[in-house]
């Protein structure tokens, strides 16, 4: 039970005072996204997401006690439990979720809506590092690779059926946890060639793509193979890749007009052509960057923001929160919230490595890589060098899934960490 050790010393308080900068971050920017100066409402006030965030972070503080004091061994001992669950409610979501913006991910509870989708990512967190750390699993065998892929893909393509693309492509962010685990370099490798490769595709036509491609694979056939390298062996399996990229990128258009819904076909345009609908698609993106450009070194001021008080920006509060703090504190403001995420994110892969036993540093290593992700993205789409899929910016952005889905993620790392020193190899 909690009673084993001392919760008070056993805690990294570093990570936490860590966390608890970002709220208070977000509290004050989210209100600052809704300020109304000629009709000021109080930061309390739950007319506005400030004041509805505020309550957020109070449910969240009794999540954090709940997670601190329950067994550590239950996250272990039941994570394919958790999963199970966590696979049937996002199922039942695509029949009973309430269809807001096209997306039916979210399920209604009295005044409050959850999106499972949030929550199914500690699921997914938990149930691989479940099975990575059974005892003859080794990520480096074939079998065993595709079983721990499984775990990861589940979940997305489920919540692709829900029209809720953004949340689905998060679940990338767990390649990073195959590679630390030792999963061989070819495959992020090639995961990385697909994603140049659609890149490519988005910018010219497919065929020239597929040209461009045999003649690179004929480059290194001739220029960077030896001539005893040049077996048949090697002749098919170069050939299988030319194949396969090839039909990647075949696919890609077909998928782009066919699987996606208008919005993020348009999206996808904005983000290879930025001013291709400055006034439509790329609304979003064009005013984030003049924001954010606007705020120079030391931003306008607390409040002072003239593109967040005038609303230029949809959903400044949520994906956009960025925009916000990029006008009214700036460059310099920017740099330090920033550095406050990195600072967290080093804690998180210090402790990792720091663990004893295998279960708790992959979920250690999950936890960084999902935060990770979102950063990088969430960011990203406010300045234009990312396609605007509706991610929030981790414990920042106003959302109580979000924010409770993070704070979930997180504590159950340091629960687990706060329980090293009893743990064995």
């Amino acid at each position: 039970m909690a009673n084993e050790i001392n919760i008070k010393s056993g805690i990294d308080w570093l990570t936490v005072v860590l966390y608890l900068a970002l709220l208070i971050v977000g509290f004050f920017n989210i209100y600052a996204a809704v300020y109304n100066v000629e009709d000021p409402i109080p930061l309390y006030s739950m007319a506005h997401n400030a004041g509805r965030q505020l309550l957020f972070m109070i449910l969240s503080f009794i999540i954090v006690m709940f997670i601190l004091f329950l067994e550590y061994k239950i996250y272990d001992s039941f994570a394919y439990l958790f999963y199970g669950f966590m696979i049937l409610l996002l199922i039942a979501t695509i029949f009973i979720g309430s269809d807001i913006k096209g997306s039916h991910s979210w399920i209604k509870l009295g005044i409050f809506s959850l999106q499972p989708a949030e929550f199914a990512k500690t699921a997914t967190a938990l149930a691989l590092a479940r099975y990575l750390s059974t005892q003859g699993v080794n990520i480096t065998k074939f079998k065993d690779a595709w079983k721990a892929a499984a775990i990861v893909m589940i979940p997305p393509i489920i919540i692709i059926l829900q029209k809720e693309t953004g949340s689905a492509l998060t679940f990338a962010a767990f390649m990073v946890v195959f590679y630390r685990e030792g999963l061989p370099a070819i495959y992020p490798i090639l995961l990385l060639s697909f994603i140049g490769l659609l890149i490519l595709t988005l910018l010219f036509p497919a065929w020239s793509v597929i040209i461009g491609i045999g003649f690179f694979a004929a480059a290194v056939w001739y220029l960077f193979l030896k001539r005893y390298e040049r077996t048949r062996q090697n002749l098919y399996r170069m050939l299988g890749l030319f194949a396969l990229f090839a039909t990647f990128s075949l696919g890609v258009n077909f998928f782009i007009n066919h699987i996606l819904q208008p919005h993020q076909q348009k999206r996808i345009q904005i983000l290879v052509n930025p001013d291709s609908d400055p006034l439509g698609a790329g609304w979003n993106v064009t005013q984030s960057k003049i924001a954010i450009g606007s705020g120079g070194f030391i931003g306008k001021g607390y409040l002072q923001g003239t593109q967040t008080k005038f609303d230029f920006v949809p959903e400044q509060s949520t994906d956009f929160i960025f925009c916000t703090i990029g006008e009214e504190w700036g460059f310099l403001g920017s740099f330090i919230l920033i550095s406050i995420y990195l600072a967290l994110l080093w804690r998180i892969i210090t402790l990792a490595e720091l663990q004893r036993n295998k279960f708790s540093r992959v979920y250690g290593y999950s936890v960084a890589s999902i935060l990770f992700f979102h950063l990088l993205v969430n960011i990203g789409m406010t300045i234009g060098l990312m396609p605007v899929i509706g991610i929030p910016l981790p414990l920042v952005s106003y959302g109580g899934s979000s924010l409770w889905s993070f704070t979930i993620l997180l504590f159950i790392f340091l629960k687990l960490e706060a329980h090293r020193s009893f743990k064995v190899k």
